[in-house]
């Protein structure tokens, strides 16, 4: 990311659309004509795994798997796999907030009618998928299906058998559970095929994906459950410790984030085998990586297991440069955008500035106006990318109504603003700024309020709602953003 552009953050799940949640479709590609219009070319999404409780694509049932509730039902129906008729009517509260009970007891209903409809016999392109993916597939279909049979508990409370995957039983279960588990390989042969042909159209347009690992796995996973070796487990697959962040000015207690943590030594006995194909795998999908709280690689807060907070955590060494000089020498140079927020020690921005990554700087945390800080634009460097906030951050009209009347006459004076218009004046300052990349979440260019924040921090409810209106791509706003693009030389050569 050398040179000068810039893009818009957005989850395919807040994209407008007929059926509840965004999803990989007409709307998508109505949103990369308007990015396209826009003289965008960067396309940044969360991650697109399967999501559980809380609805959180940061806590996936897998790291390999796609989301099926993005799977879009009009290209179902172009495709063949259903008709009209047999997708029933739903009913949800507004058109701005997903309902994602609702919406996900709609579309598996639809998908399972697709199922039924489909003819797998003769399909050499739904072969070829089974085969090149049965080395994380298989195992994630009978997870899932498993996961059904028991009622949607988590692998840890199964009992015995299938917990410590006892394979006479699992073999056994395989046999039993094979239409379940067939139906969960064709929702993900589905979201493979309507992704790569979204992903395809972007290219054509000049857009590029910037999308996002998480560093850790959920423990609800079909990867803990298949890989306990590879996680700091004891011999019942319990966890000894887990992840987190210390104490710190915003949370006395840290935060417990629960995810067990990796057993770096036992990665590093196969080269890190594991990561170069997670990595491998999501430069399939994306054309940039952005890699969730990479401070965890050089050193991670290490909580045991039990505890009720990150109190009494302590800080442990993580594989540093042994683990991404096995990607590199694996991948070759990997495009990959450190999340170096947090508490940054020197041995983490050596770690990010020794492999040339660039790191992040979130505008939203450079007012403070008690003391300068490395997010202040004065203080950049070209290889960064920087945000006016994230899908963590209040929307930058939230964040100013919220904030202290010093730091918002500071804010005010240093971006030269008389605050009619705040939104569009930092991101300005954004485009301004010698940061090789800038990007903006979607609500900023609409310039909403904090209703529109997609998550917060340290909660599991009313997060990762929002939705655009249909309305909202405006080619008025598309020309507002290109403009401001062209003047400040971000346009891709």
């Amino acid at each position: 990311m050398k040179k000068r552009a810039s893009g818009i953050l957005l989850h395919p799940t807040s994209l407008a659309g007929k059926y509840g949640m965004g999803a990989l479709g007409n709307e998508a590609k109505a949103f990369i004509d308007f990015l396209h219009l826009a003289k965008q070319t960067y396309w940044q999404i969360l991650p697109l795994g399967p999501t559980g409780y809380g609805d959180s694509p940061y806590q996936c049932f897998s790291s390999n798997a796609g989301n099926p509730y993005l799977i879009d039902i009009d290209t179902l129906v172009n495709d063949g796999l259903i008709t009209a008729d047999d997708i029933p009517e739903l009913v949800v509260a507004d058109d701005i907030r997903i309902d994602y009970g609702s919406v996900i007891d709609h579309k598996m209903g639809i998908l399972k009618t697709a199922k039924n409809n489909f003819k797998p016999d003769g399909n050499n392109e739904y072969t070829f998928f089974l085969q090149a993916n049965a080395h994380w597939l298989n195992d994630y279909a009978l997870f899932m299906a498993l996961k059904e049979k028991f009622d949607k508990r988590p692998w840890y409370e199964w009992e015995n058998d299938y917990r410590l995957r006892n394979q006479s039983v699992l073999l056994k279960e395989t046999l039993a559970l094979k239409d379940s588990i067939e139906f969960q390989q064709f929702i993900q042969y589905v979201f493979f095929k309507q992704w790569k042909d979204i992903k395809n159209y972007a290219n054509s347009k000049g857009v590029q994906i910037i999308g996002d690992i998480p560093i850790y796995v959920a423990m609800d996973s079909s990867d803990t459950w298949c890989n306990p070796e590879l996680f700091q487990f004891d011999n019942n697959k319990n966890p000894v410790v887990v992840g987190g962040c210390p104490p710190d000015y915003f949370s006395e207690t840290g935060q417990l984030w629960g995810n067990p943590i990796f057993n770096y030594h036992k990665m590093e006995e196969d080269g890190f085998a594991w990561w170069i194909n997670r990595i491998r795998a999501s430069l399939a999908l994306y054309d940039y990586v952005r890699v969730d709280h990479f401070r965890g690689f050089s050193g991670y807060w290490s909580i045991p297991y039990g505890e009720p907070t990150a109190v009494n955590g302590k800080w442990v060494d993580g594989p540093g440069k042994k683990l991404f000089y096995a990607i590199k020498n694996a991948l070759g140079d990997i495009p990959i955008i450190a999340e170096d927020l947090g508490l940054i020690t020197p041995d983490v921005t050596e770690l990010r500035d020794h492999f040339n990554l660039p790191g992040m700087k979130i505008l939203q945390f450079a007012f403070d106006s008690a003391e300068s800080n490395d997010y202040i634009p004065h203080n950049y460097i070209k290889n960064c990318v920087v945000y006016t906030g994230t899908h963590d951050n209040d929307t930058v009209l939230g964040w100013y109504e919220k904030a202290k009347e010093a730091d918002q006459k500071y804010f005010l004076n240093y971006i030269h603003s008389n605050g009619s218009d705040i939104c569009k004046d930092l991101i300005r300052v954004a485009w301004a700024s010698v940061a090789n990349t800038a990007i903006i979440p979607m609500q900023d260019l609409l310039r909403l309020g904090g209703d529109a924040r997609m998550n917060l921090p340290g909660t599991t409810v009313n997060n990762w709602l929002w939705r655009m209106k249909a309305d909202d791509l405006k080619l008025e706003l598309a020309e507002e953003l290109a403009a401001l693009t062209k003047l400040y030389d971000r346009i891709s050569k």
